[in-house]
């Protein structure tokens, strides 16, 4: 008796992605709230720096329900300079842990739960969490269905953010991952990472 019901539900998906599979969020349910820019990589959303900005601020308060911001830099990254209010969660096991097995829950009323990944510049660590994330998400629940459906990766990354916006950093600083002074740390965590 499910076979019908099934059915129907891949042919609403395949509707979905006919229309228009780019613009829609991970669980086909509904367009992507935030402008996203082009990036790196095809299959992720990538949002401006204004327009983290612009969620940090308030500006879409009345359709977010909860944001999180996940910088993927090692620690002494994030200690030299962060967004204000992101999670330094650098390795998967760490991702995993906050977002998977205790996860944020969704708000009332309809508003959506957003997750916006970055990197120093977002083009290697940021990306992968993202993907990441995903892949584990799909696999904890049936598809389509996800956790967390609407993802994006800061297009520039923590770079670009804190030149535009350095008022929303704290400490106001910045920290890159090749610091001389951090290439012990560097070097282990290039080694947890693997």
């Amino acid at each position: 008796w499910l076979e019908p019901r099934r059915s129907a539900q891949l042919q609403e998906i395949e509707n979905l992605l006919a229309s228009d599979d780019q613009e829609l969020i991970g669980d086909f349910s509904k367009p992507h709230l935030l402008p996203t820019v082009e990036g790196k990589d095809p299959g992720l959303k990538y949002i401006s720096p204004s327009t983290l900005a612009a969620v940090l601020s308030g500006s879409y308060s009345g359709c977010i329900g909860s944001s999180v911001v996940v910088d993927c830099r090692y620690p002494y990254e994030y200690e030299g300079g962060h967004v204000k209010g992101a999670v330094n969660l650098p390795l998967q096991r760490d991702l995993e842990q906050f977002l998977l097995e205790s996860p944020a829950a969704p708000q009332e009323g309809g508003k959506r739960v957003i997750i916006i990944f970055h990197c120093e510049f977002s083009v290697e660590r940021g990306p992968k969490m993202c993907r990441f994330l995903r892949e584990r998400d799909r696999r904890r629940h049936e598809y389509p269905r996800l956790r967390y459906p609407e993802l994006y990766v800061l297009k520039g990354g923590y770079r670009e953010f804190f030149a535009q916006f350095p008022g929303h950093c704290e400490p106001r600083g910045y920290r890159p991952m090749e610091h001389p002074a951090f290439r012990e740390q560097l070097r282990r965590f290039r080694g947890q990472s693997r």
